[in-house]
């Protein structure tokens, strides 16, 4: 199943600052739920992502890679491709990236359009999930990315530790990172839970197939262990 997506968000530094930030892909993976970067080499990276949609739960492994990083124009492009760990989807997306001054004065727009190919059990879902899930990740990743940036983030190659827990859901991110009290980092989440994602109407419609799609796997996994046996 291919599909294009168009998201955007707003990053609270210039620009120049911005750039900086969203290229160093170590500092800022603990902002996407579920994104785990294991190594980097040059403009290559590798990594694991893991969702959970009700019972059922997926993890790919894939490699991205910058194709395009121009600075004068503050323009990304990336590649990336991941397979199941546990079964035959396969999914590929080409993400371009473009940052441009906000409305806001010191503030940074960062407009994404991915092209998605998705194979498996995730393509059952159909097109109108993808949309509102990308969405309100892209929301998570910038709430988080926000955090991040208002704290100083960790040293570079430092994880978040437990006791820099992200925010609780809905509390405000705001703030000068010279308070009191600053922002707290993110914490990296083990997965991306995309039942949290998904409004109400939808979600009568992707936990079905989701129960499905997780029923067929066991009966699936029964049926070789025997034919094994």
């Amino acid at each position: 199943m291919a599909i294009e997506l168009d998201n955007s968000f707003t990053v609270p530094v210039p620009p120049e600052q911005a750039w900086d930030v969203l290229l160093d892909v170590e500092r800022i993976a603990p902002c996407m739920p579920g994104a785990t970067v294991t190594s980097v080499s040059d403009d290559e990276i590798a990594g694991q992502v893991k969702v959970k949609l009700g019972p059922l739960s997926l993890s790919y492994k894939g490699t991205a890679k910058f194709t395009e990083k121009d600075p004068a124009s503050h323009t990304i492009a990336i590649e990336a491709s991941g397979k199941e760990t546990r079964g035959a989807g396969t999914a590929a997306a080409t993400v371009h990236a473009a940052l441009k001054p906000a409305d806001g004065e010191g503030q940074t727009l960062v407009s994404i359009h991915t092209s998605l190919n998705v194979t498996g059990r995730p393509a059952q879902f159909g097109r109108s999930l993808l949309p509102e899930v990308s969405g309100k990740l892209i929301g998570q990743f910038a709430t988080n990315l926000e955090a991040l940036i208002q704290q100083g983030g960790p040293a570079e190659g430092e994880a978040a530790t437990d006791e820099t827990a992200a925010p609780e859901e809905g509390a405000a991110t705001t703030g000068s990172a010279s308070t009191t009290t600053p922002a707290r980092l993110p914490q990296q989440e083990d997965s991306l839970n995309m039942v949290k994602l998904v409004s109400g109407p939808l979600l009568k419609r992707v936990l079905p197939v989701a129960a499905f799609a997780a029923l067929a796997a066991f009966v699936g996994r029964q049926l070789r262990r025997r034919s094994k046996a």
